[in-house]
């Protein structure tokens, strides 16, 4: 567990000729002096090392649908105990997590838990998996990793949720032990990555290749669609069309709407219109399964078979109403398989939500 005057012992850095540290975890190569902190908050210098000060913490546990993740491929139905720290390595100004992901605040973190506690208590509340979201498990590389191998124990998945910006050697390690990912391809422009996110866009597609050619990991996109950043068809045109030639028509894409929140208040709405566009884009340029999200629309968010059309899995938000695949993974219908990581039976978790104290299992 987290030792405060110390922190958690970091491996990810290396340091520089004028006496600064520089931190390797992610592209963006915090250089600091003794007791700074990286843009992403919970990396620190001290004692002349780079350190992780929120190991064993948690801003908070909760019981969710996988597919709030999203990830409608992925043991659909089941629950997934969902949980993350605070900070976070990108600055998106739209930010819909940002009283955790910005928090600069220690008390966000309210409850504690060791790895074999939240192993234990995924396993007790009968989830198939446990989730490191709400901010990117990438700055919290260490705790997530260990977590992963206690859960890996009993039997119980891991699933990132991910901004995907991580350097190269970190990336291989984080991967080793997580079995699902959503990555965040947030826009197809290095200027919206750099204005809006204060990142790079280059960094975020070598982690899509990475997971695709180079791991077992199943993974889905999802892209915010935010009116007049990055919602027009001519961009969208291009996400989709590189996806299917990089990383093939099987990959899931959530395209899914904005709501105005953090430092981009004053934008609109996604309109559902625009949803529905980038789909039938998507679907156009090959992409097998392509969903709208954060909206009620039953089409968008159903499966269908790319071969017969018929529906495989059917949902409204997080509800599954019909399940049409059979005890392989394959359409009942013309018995073409569907891409994803399936059990024989769907879970009947529904749309709950279910806040979870981790005291009660230590």
């Amino acid at each position: 567990m987290l030792n405060s005057t110390t922190g958690f012992p970091t491996k990810y850095w290396h340091r520089l000729d004028d006496g600064r540290i520089q931190c390797d975890l992610c592209p963006r190569f915090c250089k600091l002096q003794e007791g700074q902190q990286g843009l992403c908050f919970v990396r620190e210098r001290r004692q002349d090392q780079i350190v992780l000060t929120t190991y064993g913490r948690s801003s908070g546990f909760c019981v969710d649908p996988i597919e709030k993740k999203p990830l409608n491929h992925f043991l659909p139905g089941t629950p997934v105990l969902s949980f993350g720290t605070a900070g976070c390595n990108l600055a998106c100004k739209f930010c819909q997590n940002w009283d955790m992901s910005k928090s600069r605040e220690m008390d966000t973190l309210a409850d504690e838990a060791s790895p074999e506690t939240i192993a234990r208590a995924a396993a007790e509340l009968g989830c198939r998996s446990v989730a490191y979201t709400y901010n990117d498990p990438v700055i919290f590389h260490e705790y997530a990793i260990d977590v992963a191998q206690a859960c890996r124990d009993r039997g119980i998945k891991s699933v990132a949720v991910t901004a995907g910006y991580v350097c190269a050697e970190p990336r291989v390690e984080f991967y080793r032990y997580m079995d699902a990912a959503n990555v965040d391809l947030k826009a197809f422009t290095e200027r919206f990555y750099h204005e809006v996110t204060g990142s790079h866009l280059q960094p975020v597609l070598e982690t899509l290749l990475y997971l695709k050619h180079q791991t077992k990991v199943w993974f889905e996109i999802t892209t915010l669609l935010i009116p007049g950043e990055n919602d027009s068809e001519q961009e969208i045109e291009a996400l989709t069309q590189w996806v299917v030639e990089q990383l093939g028509p099987d990959v899931p894409i959530h395209f899914t709407a904005f709501h105005p929140d953090w430092k981009m208040r004053g934008y609109p709405h996604t309109p559902s219109a625009t949803l529905t566009m980038a789909r039938r884009i998507a679907i156009k340029n090959g992409v097998r399964y392509a969903y709208t999200g954060n909206v009620s629309d039953p089409e968008g968010g159903s499966t269908y078979c790319y071969a017969c059309g018929q529906i495989l899995i059917g949902r409204d938000w997080y509800e599954l109403s019909e399940w049409n695949l059979t005890d392989d993974g394959s359409c009942r219908f013309c018995r073409t398989p569907c891409a994803g990581v399936f059990e024989a039976q769907p879970g009947r978790w529904g749309a709950r939500r279910r806040p979870v104290l981790l005291k009660q299992f230590t």
